[in-house]
């Protein structure tokens, strides 16, 4: 049996037998197409009936590795229970493949994640009539539009700004470029602090290319972004652990849950899976693009 066929009978189940809502029904169909997903990406040509425990465990560890929630990788896992629920109550299968399986047990615990409302009343907490205002909601906005590590953000500069085709251009890890769409928002921000704030400073010889910059005209420091963000947060009475970092997870997070390909979200993330160092098929911008217009929430106001 094929993942097509299998995944149509699960649906038919869940809505003739069990008599779900269509929401419930179709996030239970898109966690299990976020594992056919994985096993096309890793080139891995199992079958539904075939697959094994590793397979699943292998499979959750990457989706942790995006950056996805806890919580959303816990409703993964539910889904996936269900359905191979539904291949034993079927006879399609006779032993569980879900049976042991877990969240990934990593040493490092994933950030708090944003939700959208949150998102909001940080942006909503920046006091816009003083001089850092603009720039502060640019970076915030640039922060969440993109998925940017902080060092890339600091680093972000005008020259690998387009704003006519929607692009940024960042170095990431190991000195690897890519090419990530932006959020209309975040570039009207951005724009905003250009024209009202970056024009007017005395930019600091060597530090003319840099998109974000200090007072004194130079850029910022990566201490600098976390005192940004710890202060907004405290203003939107947001108790919650937050860094810089927190908007990468939640940007991931976000567009998975909404269901982005997963393809896209590690290419804009720039990951390499922990699983394997094989190099994925690269994603044409037009695809990425795309990928942000239809899932990312600022896209969607």
């Amino acid at each position: 049996m094929d993942w097509n066929s299998s995944i149509k009978g699960f649906k038919s189940y869940l809505m003739l037998e069990r008599s779900l809502s269509r929401n419930t029904i179709e996030a239970y169909i898109r966690d299990v197409y976020k594992l056919v997903e994985y096993l096309h990406i890793f080139k891995l040509d199992i079958s539904p009936v075939s697959i094994e425990f590793k397979n699943l465990r292998d499979f959750i560890i990457w989706i942790n590795s995006l950056g996805v929630a806890e919580r959303s990788q816990a409703r993964i896992i539910s889904g996936i229970r269900a359905f191979y629920k539904y291949l034993m109550m079927e006879d399609i299968i006779d032993d569980d493949p879900t049976e042991l399986l877990e969240g990934p047990k990593i040493g490092r615990k994933i950030p708090d994640v944003l939700n959208y409302e949150e998102i909001d009343r940080i942006l909503n907490a920046i006091d816009l009539s003083k001089d850092h205002g603009h720039r502060n909601k640019a970076i915030i906005e640039t922060l969440y539009a993109c998925g940017l590590r902080v060092s890339e953000l600091i680093n972000l500069r005008i020259s690998n700004y387009f704003p006519d085709i929607e692009f940024i251009k960042v170095i990431g890890k190991n000195n690897k470029e890519r090419i990530i769409p932006i959020a209309v928002e975040a570039i009207k921000n951005i724009d905003i602090y250009i024209k009202n704030y970056r024009s007017k400073i005395n930019i600091q010889k060597g530090n003319e290319d840099y998109l974000f910059l200090n007072r004194r005209g130079r850029k910022l420091s990566r201490i600098m972004i976390y005192y940004i963000i710890k202060e907004l947060s405290q203003l939107a009475g947001i108790k919650k652990n937050i860094s810089p970092h927190t908007f990468r997870h939640s940007f991931a997070t976000h567009l998975v849950e909404g269901g982005a390909d997963l393809r896209a979200v590690q290419e804009m993330l720039g990951h390499e899976s922990i699983i394997t160092t094989e190099i994925y098929t690269h994603l044409d911008t037009d695809y990425l693009k795309k990928t942000i217009i239809k899932f990312h929430p600022r896209n969607n106001k």
